[in-house]
């Protein structure tokens, strides 16, 4: 097939490229880089700042670019607001791209509307999220009313239920954001596929790891990364002094690291240089970030909850050191025992590597998508 993946958020699109690459699809990715982390695209839909960055993009998006935008068998879009334009404009091009193309589908990999309704429904599935904990607003929703009012609004709410209703259908990253799709598509609509990782990428060495296991030898690397702005929504600002204060009673044990904004290389060295990565608290599942320290093999405090490994099929292989947010000095208490222990640091590095494989490589992300879109098109 001839595939447009139009958008992209933390790599997701570029790297379900490369699966669907190897294949044996015809692959193109039309994406900003991922603002900032700089990742790989075919197409270049990058906006510049202000007013009239948005308008010449619009122009590019409508002349030079509009060629690029059309004649594929299928388009993924990067969620509802797949390129940095005002919601009018965004149903603009979802009109264009749907008569220029043979089918439209939805990655549903971020916010938006149906998420943060689902997110704030008392009768929510989840007991926790980055908007409400245990029935109480989180720190993240108190500082940030504006954010989600404008989700709940118009004209938001209205753009994200058009792209839904009209697109052949729409395929989630997360468990999450599937729970989200079941409230508002029928099932045949919706499916999940999860989050792709390069494991071509990967900087797994066995060897180190293996060396990892001689207690006194060099300090335990840890490592919390978030978007800078965006730390209380992926609950850093919870993370951090319980970390520092970690860091601090283990002496010369332990070496923290806070990383922030870094490009996409860089932070994929940073990654393979830890022994531990601490990702995001509210989530019940690993995001990208935990997953591609997973394909490193390290060990990951993120989101591991029993409902998500029950979802995806797997009794056995499960890694994730849990946070829960009501309790997440539980999770600092967890990571504790390996300081010493560097045996059971290595062997639940290298169960979290085969779950990255098994689960997330790139390859069988992208066999998840073209069943699902054979299916839809029967």
């Amino acid at each position: 097939m001839k595939i447009l993946l139009l958008g992209d958020a933390s790599n997701c699109h570029f790297a379900l490229s490369q699966g669907l690459a190897r294949l044996g699809h015809d692959v193109a990715v039309a994406s900003h880089g991922s603002k900032w982390m700089g990742t790989g695209r075919d197409i270049d839909i990058s906006r510049s700042p202000g007013k009239l960055g948005g308008l010449w993009l619009w122009i590019k998006l409508n002349t030079l670019l509009a060629r690029d935008l059309r004649g594929y068998d299928v388009v993924q879009l990067c969620g509802p607001m797949f390129v940095q334009q005002k919601p009018e404009r965004v149903r603009a091009l979802f009109d264009q791209v749907r008569r220029h193309n043979g089918s439209v589908f939805v990655t549903a990999l971020g916010t938006d509307s149906p998420y943060v309704d689902m997110c704030l429904d008392p009768a929510s599935p989840l007991r926790y999220n980055e908007w409400r904990a245990y029935g109480q607003p989180t720190p993240y929703a108190k500082a940030h009313p504006d954010i989600l009012a404008a989700w709940r609004g118009e004209p938001l709410t209205g753009h994200c239920r058009y792209v839904y209703d009209h697109a052949d259908g729409a395929v989630a990253v997360l468990y999450e954001y599937y729970l989200s799709l079941q409230r508002i598509l029928p099932p045949e609509k919706a499916a999940y596929a999860g989050i792709p990782i390069d494991i071509n990428l990967s900087k797994y060495q066995n060897d180190k790891i293996s060396n990892c296991q001689n207690a006194g030898g060099s300090a335990l690397r840890v490592m919390l990364a978030c978007h800078q702005g965006r730390e209380a929504e992926k609950g850093a600002d919870v993370m951090l002094p319980l970390l520092e204060g970690f860091a601090r009673e283990n002496g010369s044990k332990v070496q923290f690291d806070f990383v922030q904004n870094r490009p996409f290389a860089e932070f994929s060295r940073l990654l393979s240089e830890a022994d531990v990565v601490v990702d995001q608290l509210y989530s019940y599942t690993p995001a990208t970030t935990a997953l591609m320290a997973m394909a490193d093999g390290k060990v990951v405090i993120s989101g591991g909850e029993p409902e998500y490994y029950d979802f995806i099929g797997e009794r056995h292989l499960r890694p994730i050191i849990n946070i829960d947010p009501g309790r997440p000095e539980q999770a600092i208490a967890a990571l504790q025992t390996l300081v010493d222990d560097r045996q059971r640091l290595a062997e639940m590095g290298r169960d979290s590597r085969e779950f990255a494989i098994k689960h997330n490589s790139a390859e069988a992300v992208a066999r998840r998508f073209v069943d699902f879109w054979e299916r839809r098109l029967g």
